[in-house]
């Protein structure tokens, strides 16, 4: 999938979950696919508890969270890195 498409899949609306991005059409924010992966990496019982998700969705999930990332200075993951090692 061209990482441009997320675009297509991927919205944010303040009336639905605080603005937080979704996969569009749905409530399912990008966060807790992530989230389930990270978990299970397991598409099918991803698909199995979220029937309405595709998997251009999870792909344009995946687009977003690199885009993202992408767009975070190096600095800022340095001192992030920071904290969570000082939080343990």
């Amino acid at each position: 999938m061209n990482e441009t498409k997320y675009l297509d899949r991927i919205v944010t609306d303040p009336k639905i979950l605080v603005g937080k991005p979704i996969v569009k059409g749905t409530r399912i924010p990008v966060e807790l696919v992530l989230a389930r992966l990270a978990e299970n990496p397991d598409l099918d019982d991803l698909f199995a508890a979220y029937p309405r998700l595709k998997k251009r969705d999870v792909q344009a999930c995946f687009a977003y969270a690199r885009r993202m990332v992408e767009r975070e200075p190096a600095h800022a993951r340095s001192k992030s890195r920071r904290h969570a090692i000082a939080a343990r």
